[in-house]
């Protein structure tokens, strides 16, 4: 098992991408979306990873225009940040900046490093209301940190899983990419581990931040979005549903028809990439 190191809580900017790294992320940062420059921007990227080791790299990503330190040895969704944030979730952040209004309450479950609640703060401003909900420990130290680089967004950190139930849940880490911590077992040969960790249902969340609504809500547990999603819309009042849902795709991982019940219950798909599904209640497909 790979040891994983812990994070680097200094300041900001000691960090920031010298020399030889800065020339590959500007060339990483810079290459097109056309099958040539994807291919020699993963090229490059590789190289950046070999010289980078375990350090961790201070950036502005542009894209989120936020201020981060990210982890790109053992986070796929930070690799793609530092060196490619151009190609990175591009479908979700056009459905999201769609959506997003001064007042919007934002839901992010599964927030990893920061980079969707990040987005949807500092375009909304101090009146949204976002919270970001992250059960691993490595990443919600990450999480709290890349916010505190950010004063301009008003974000709530909460540690803790979301289930079906309120309690302690085991939850298994992936040894190469910690944003897999799941609830769902991690295959045999990436297992890093396992550890406990608090978790909360949906509707204990929202009745102690006090939501009254939910304009938007993404959801990304690695596979266990049915535990979270499925007690909701069942036992509670409509009033309470996201407006719009930002979906992780995993139906072999589901054990319910998730997507026959988001139907059933009013919502629509709009949009879809290999990794999300986007629906909204009570609108028509995108097209």
């Amino acid at each position: 098992m790979r040891a994983i190191p812990a994070n680097d809580l200094s300041p900001f900017g000691q960090y920031r991408p010298q020399g030889a790294l800065r020339g590959l992320l500007r060339f990483t940062q810079s290459a097109g979306a056309h099958w040539l420059g994807q291919r020699m921007a993963l090229l490059v990227r590789r190289i950046g990873l070999r010289r980078l080791r375990a350090r961790p790299v201070d950036v502005t990503v542009d894209t989120l225009k936020a201020r981060m330190r990210l982890y790109p040895y053992n986070n796929a969704c930070e690799k793609r940040l530092l060196f490619t944030p151009q190609f990175s979730d591009r479908e979700e952040r056009r459905f999201l900046a769609a959506r997003i209004s001064p007042d919007i309450t934002f839901f992010d479950i599964g927030a990893g490093c920061g980079a969707g609640s990040l987005f949807v703060a500092l375009r909304a401003g101090p009146r949204a209301r976002v919270l970001a909900v992250e059960p691993q420990p490595l990443l919600f130290e990450r999480l709290v940190y890349n916010l505190r680089q950010n004063p301009a967004a008003t974000v709530k950190a909460l540690d803790c899983a979301v289930a079906d139930v309120d309690g302690p849940v085991t939850l298994f880490y992936h040894s190469r990419d910690l944003a897999e911590t799941s609830m769902r077992i991690v295959s045999a040969e990436n297992s890093g581990g396992s550890f406990l960790a608090p978790a909360k249902s949906l509707a204990t969340l929202a009745r102690e931040e006090g939501l009254r609504r939910i304009d938007v809500m993404k959801l990304d547990v690695e596979g266990a979005e049915d535990l979270a999603l499925e007690p909701f819309l069942t036992n509670e009042p409509e009033s309470l549903w996201p407006h719009a849902l930002v979906l992780a795709y995993s139906p072999a991982k589901w054990e319910v028809d998730l997507l026959g019940l988001l139907e059933s219950r009013g919502y629509v798909p709009v949009a879809r990439t290999k990794v999300y599904v986007m629906y909204e209640r009570g609108r028509r497909a995108d097209g």
